[in-house]
């Protein structure tokens, strides 16, 4: 593969267009850790906790979400800038967090997801002869 420096600065631009579309395109998050959690926060305002769904397969964990426009009778709409439709994001998560004790909370239109992380203790290794 040629890696002249124009062909790694146009990867570079390249990664970082599709980084900013993914971005743009999908609910926005916040991802920190606090003592022996991990926290997500995934902006979700006007979604109706129904249309939640929240999904750990290995690890990935997908959140999908849908935000509807409410009908009104006789409505005709002048401007509709607020996105619509089905959110998704993926977050790849690390194999030292405890997912089987994942826990979702939403307030104030943000999705807040904790997930303990997995304690690595040292353990004794008896040798048998």
């Amino acid at each position: 593969m040629l890696t002249t420096p124009t062909v790694r600065d146009l990867e570079r631009l390249t990664a970082r267009v599709l980084e900013g579309s993914a971005r743009s395109s999908g609910a926005r998050l916040d991802a920190y850790r606090v003592d022996g959690a991990f926290y997500i926060d995934i902006d979700l305002p006007g979604v109706d906790t129904a249309s939640i769904d929240i999904t750990v397969d290995g690890k990935v964990l997908t959140v999908r979400a849908e935000r509807r426009r409410a009908e009104q009778e006789n409505a005709q709409v002048v401007i509709a800038e607020r996105p619509m439709g089905t959110f998704s994001r993926q977050v790849f998560l690390s194999d030292r967090l405890d997912t089987d004790r994942l826990e979702a909370r939403y307030d104030n239109g943000v999705l807040t997801l904790s997930i303990p992380v997995l304690e690595r203790r040292p353990r004794r290794i008896e040798v048998t002869v």
